[in-house]
């Protein structure tokens, strides 16, 4: 998550060197031995390794996005860069690199307790940059191990605050409240949290299985709520359809042939009707008075 120290010191003794510096050094050492070749004195060739182990201490290079502070004889003297700049080598000393670009840190919380007292694993990710490079250079040791222990504090303090349905389903309130948390704290070192995002929200498997057969049983229990809704309202409507039929006999004898006819009709078959649900219909009647009436 953070650099370690030896790291870091690589870093910044790679940064003491700068290839302009580098090339006027090796410029001179020619210049010097070739002077000494010809004058056949190696006063010379020291001369020109001397000025040029001066170019190489004293020219520094300062990328775009970063700054420096230059300290001489350990008092600040001021900020540097972007771009070439002199010191007095041995006199003068720099600081740490200030990179003020975007940075991004990663941060987890493992085996928190909600408020609900639910252990969780919570992954989150911090959007910070330091926008006063002279304030984070001297008002805290180490920045980015400053922002990533806090980070994780202000974590696991947000997470003892909110129950667990509102943390998988609230992450960018959550969010919110840490990027507003952190950023209170590193504003007088010089640095602003721009976001912070609730990447991953892990629960232990048996509380998830639990979780999921609830979920299973909730949506069968709508599922018969909505079934036996629908049973009420067909009952009504039967009991509507009895209410006509009964007042209506003629009405029920219709509906009796059209149920028949639509049977005869999907199913392509012949179908066997009992006597007495004919003369029930009064299907016989009919019959025989539409045979009469053709007749005649």
């Amino acid at each position: 998550m953070f650099q370690p120290s030896a790291l870091k010191s690589n870093t910044l003794q790679a940064k003491r060197v700068t290839s302009v510096g580098l090339l006027l050094f090796f410029i001179w050492i020619v210049i010097g031995v070739a002077a000494a070749a010809r004058l056949n004195s190696p006063f010379p060739a020291l001369a020109g390794a001397l000025i040029g182990a001066y170019f190489l201490l004293a020219i520094k290079v300062v990328d775009q996005w970063e700054k420096v502070a230059v300290l001489r004889f350990g008092r600040f003297r001021g900020m540097k860069g972007p771009g070439v700049f002199f010191i007095i080598p041995i006199v003068d000393t720099l600081s740490r690199y200030v990179d003020q670009r975007v940075r991004v840190t990663t941060v987890s919380a493992e085996s928190t307790l909600t408020r609900d007292t639910v252990p969780v694993n919570v992954d989150a990710i911090i959007f910070w940059l330091v926008w006063n490079a002279e304030k984070a250079i001297f008002e805290v040791e180490d920045y980015t191990e400053a922002i990533t222990l806090g980070s994780q504090t202000a974590l696991r303090e947000s997470i003892g605050r909110h129950q667990l349905a509102q943390m998988i389903t609230e992450r960018e309130t959550l969010g919110r409240e840490l990027q507003r948390i952190l950023d209170e704290k590193t504003t007088p070192w010089g640095i602003t949290v721009q976001s912070v995002e609730i990447r991953d929200v892990q629960i232990p498997q048996a509380l998830e299985n639990a979780m999921s057969q609830q979920a299973q049983a909730d949506r069968e229990r709508q599922a018969r709520v909505i079934l036996g809704d629908a049973e009420v309202q067909v009952s009504h409507q039967f009991a509507d359809a009895a209410q006509v039929y009964a007042d209506n006999p003629v009405a029920l004898h219709l509906r009796g042939m059209n149920m028949l006819f639509e049977a005869m009709r999907e199913k392509g078959s012949m179908v066997v009707v009992p006597s007495s649900a004919l003369d029930t219909m009064g299907l016989g009647g009919t019959l025989a008075a539409t045979t009469l009436a053709k007749q005649g």
